[in-house]
């Protein structure tokens, strides 16, 4: 992947370059699925925080879980969950929006003072489309674009996932982004476009 290709995947349609990696363990929480489905979605956190080199937790002394994944059937079930207005700002406007927009998925990040990665929600109206997407493939997909703060257009054209014989699985060149995204010689945050070319570098040094 070169250094252009990497820099597009972080460069946001207003032009701007935005960075960020997790700073701290991923402490995931998934609601409004069946047992079966919950391991999938775990193990899809799992396999791709090992991938990284990441650490996937427990429990997080600040927060509890912060990684929340909400799988759900109409936006206006939201405004009706205890306490989500307290995790997402503005959630009626917001609800009203992504109703408006047909959008059947969401994320939502928040930052520590350095800029990193300290919270994550995910959340999936499984509308018809996302309803026939394989488990698995629908896990992995979400949690790949949980991982780093891509830009707002990345995986519009081609997704970071391809299949392999009968598996769903990660591209190669975002696996190897995501390794080199993690390493610790690179910060967790950056907003400088040139830190695509240390992203490319670091992906070299790990070939």
């Amino acid at each position: 992947m070169s250094p252009e290709e990497i820099e597009a995947l972080f460069t946001r349609t207003d032009g701007s370059f935005a960075f960020a990696r997790w700073g701290r363990a991923i402490c995931p929480v998934v609601f409004g699925v069946d047992d079966a489905t919950l391991g999938v979605v775990k193990g899809a956190i799992e396999a791709t925080c090992e991938l990284a080199g990441h650490e996937m937790g427990e429990m997080d002394a600040e927060l509890g879980s912060n990684l929340m994944m909400f799988f759900f059937k109409a936006w206006s079930e939201l405004p009706d969950v205890p306490g989500m207005d307290r995790l997402v700002p503005d959630l009626v406007p917001l609800v009203a929006r992504l109703e408006r927009a047909e959008a059947n998925q969401y994320r939502f990040f928040r930052f520590d003072e350095r800029g990193a990665i300290k919270a994550c929600f995910v959340f999936l109206r499984m509308d018809k489309h996302l309803s026939e997407v394989p488990a698995q493939t629908l896990a992995l997909s979400q949690i790949v674009q949980s991982m780093v703060l891509w830009s707002d257009a990345a995986f519009q054209d081609r997704s970071p996932l391809m299949v392999a014989g009968d598996t769903t699985v990660l591209r190669p060149d975002i696996a190897a982004l995501l390794r080199a995204a993690y390493d610790p010689v690179l910060p967790g945050a950056a907003q400088d476009a040139s830190h695509a070319l240390r992203l490319a570098a670091r992906i070299g040094a790990v070939q």
